[in-house]
């Protein structure tokens, strides 16, 4: 369990994405980092955009932060950098965590029971209660779906798909983060368990090298004993400096960038590590 307390822990956090237009481009971005986090922000992550040109924000229908602008045509950098305070703590666990009866349910989590673009729930609630039918409701269950879906993908990152699917990671047994995170949270919808997907940067801090390269991590929360609880069946046990960004229904909710017109994406960097 996390215990509230001073930050001890400053991370630096931010991207680099390097894009090339042949027209002037509509775009929606989703990259700043939650406000759910907006306290422990010391140096805020603004975005810039080169050559400048107009934006807005506004909140998405799950409160994320959201930018639109106008990418001319040509080559356009869109960048930041912040710094977030943080405990230094791994990941909370909360075992005593019950699950819901359905009818007991908030309105606002029950569209997180539902298939979406990438959670077949109704090709997957078969196999979910042969598999997990017999484990302990509540925070068990999910672990137990957690070490299932951790030891049932294996990571691939030569082999990241967009388009595939909870199902299709499923029967291939391949992927990255976010295919570990909607098989996990598709289960979870299948078992009667609200689950939402979570997109943002997670550290390598108090991990042991050789260290991948810096990217946006996909992890997902259940809803369990009145609060969303985080899981990560990527990585399967705690980390430090989890910084959250969005979360949405699964990964088409919290796109990092939606592009309405060709685009090549020339460079793609981004970093989340202990501040100096």
């Amino acid at each position: 369990m996390r215990l509230e307390g001073a930050k001890h822990l400053k991370i630096a956090v931010g991207y680099e994405l390097i894009y090339q237009f042949p027209q002037p481009t509509p775009m929606v971005m989703l990259l700043g980092v939650h406000y759910t986090r907006a306290p422990d922000i010391l140096v805020p992550d603004v975005m810039t955009i080169t050559p400048s040109v107009p934006r807005t924000s506004y909140r998405d229908s799950f409160g994320n932060w959201c930018t639109r602008l106008v990418a001319p045509a040509g080559r356009v950098r869109i960048a930041s950098a912040g710094t977030v305070a943080d405990s230094g703590l791994p990941d909370p666990i909360f075992p005593h965590a019950a699950q819901h009866a359905v009818q007991d349910l908030p309105d606002e989590t029950l569209m997180f029971l539902l298939g979406s673009r990438y959670c077949e729930t109704d090709e997957l609630t078969e196999t979910a209660w042969k598999l997990f039918g017999a484990t302990p409701p509540g925070w068990a269950r999910v672990q137990a779906v957690c070490d299932f879906v951790h030891h049932h993908i294996k990571f691939d990152y030569m082999k990241a798909r967009a388009t595939r699917t909870a199902l299709q990671a499923y029967n291939e047994g391949t992927g990255v983060c976010r295919d570990y995170a909607h098989l996990a949270l598709t289960f979870c919808r299948c078992l009667n368990i609200p689950a939402r997907y979570c997109t943002g940067y997670l550290s390598d801090i108090g991990e042991p090298p050789p260290y991948s390269a810096g990217d946006f991590a996909g992890w997902f929360e259940a809803y369990l004993g009145g609060a969303w609880h985080m899981f990560d069946p990527r990585n399967n046990k705690p980390r430090q400096g989890r910084v959250l960004i969005a979360h949405g229904r699964d990964a088409t909710d919290v796109a990092i960038s939606t592009t309405f017109g060709p685009n090549t994406l020339e460079s793609f960097t981004i970093w989340t590590h202990e501040a100096i």
